[in-house]
């Protein structure tokens, strides 16, 4: 009786965390995925209380509207190059600041993370100071180098600005994947290096063949997240920076059309559509992207 009271109170233990975080999860994004899924099969401009049922008319819509394959375009754009700047600069300072042993690196750490804790709305604001061509920071830094006044317009060209935006995106997510990569290699034993020392290997051996196989999970998990907050989260930074992917839709992404078409144009069935067009290349593009990555993981012995 008393192991069976012991594990009654064990399970009802863990049933308190469960219970309320599920309960949530399907309150905050079980329900509104539904609610989305349902909303899209129906002609709706979200103000009125009548809609009308129109089956998959808005899908259909979708695949001739020649804006989403441009935003899909984008985003996927968006993802490469932040998977690509993100995971190489993060690697590149955890390595920097643990097997270099540079100085004040606890400094640094606090450096690197400080995007992470600004809003995204303040990063928005910041580059677009930075890119201001009246008074912004880079064409003032160019201008020291060409003895006159630079006067660049960067979110004005519709076929560079969507590049415009990956600084910006790059360097707010460089400090949180950094601390991933850190955590991963201080956890490596010191051992491992010194063998490979004795060896004679150099520092681009041992992080190929030690420090790379040993995170490998971590760099799974962060580029897997990098992937989901960009397809889920761009339309942040483009709504801002560029008013909701001007110039003529170059930098629109499926998340800032959505918010166009459902709050903007009153098409919320259609809004709907496209949300659900979002969580499908989401879960497609996450499932391809773990079969590609997939790796034993090895074990530190």
């Amino acid at each position: 009786m008393k192991a069976k009271s012991k594990v009654w109170k064990r399970n009802m233990f863990i049933a308190s965390f469960i219970i309320p975080t599920f309960l949530f999860f399907c309150v905050f994004t079980i329900y509104p995925v539904i609610q989305a899924l349902q909303k899209s099969f129906y002609d709706w401009s979200g103000m009125s209380e009548n809609s009308t049922f129109i089956g998959l008319d808005n899908f259909k819509e979708i695949f001739k509207d020649p804006i989403i394959l441009r935003a899909i375009g984008n985003d996927y754009f968006l993802v490469v190059g932040k998977v690509i700047g993100i995971m190489i600069l993060a690697t590149f300072f955890a390595v920097a600041l643990t097997r270099f042993r540079v100085k004040g690196s606890g400094f640094f750490r606090a450096i690197f993370f400080i995007p992470n804790v600004i809003s995204v709305v303040v990063i928005g604001v910041l580059w677009n100071f930075i890119y201001n061509p009246q008074i912004g920071f880079l064409n003032a830094f160019l201008s020291l180098f060409t003895g006159e006044k630079v006067d660049i317009t960067w979110l004005g060209f519709p076929q560079h600005t969507i590049w415009m935006l990956l600084p910006p995106t790059i360097w707010a997510g460089i400090g949180f994947y950094m601390i991933l990569m850190i955590a991963a290699i201080v956890n490596i034993p010191a051992s491992y290096y010194e063998a490979a020392n004795i060896d004679g290997a150099g520092q681009w051996s041992q992080f190929r063949n030690i420090t790379m196989p040993l995170i490998w999970e971590q760099i799974k998990v962060s580029v897997v997240n990098i992937v989901i907050t960009t397809l889920n989260g761009s339309f942040v930074i483009v709504q801002l920076m560029t008013n909701g992917g001007q110039p003529d839709n170059t930098t629109q992404v499926m998340g800032s059309y959505l918010y166009r078409m459902a709050f903007q144009q009153y098409h919320f069935g259609y809004g709907a559509a496209i949300g659900v067009m979002i969580l499908i290349v989401s879960l497609i593009t996450t499932l391809i992207l773990q079969r590609i990555m997939r790796q034993e993981a090895i074990e530190m012995h």
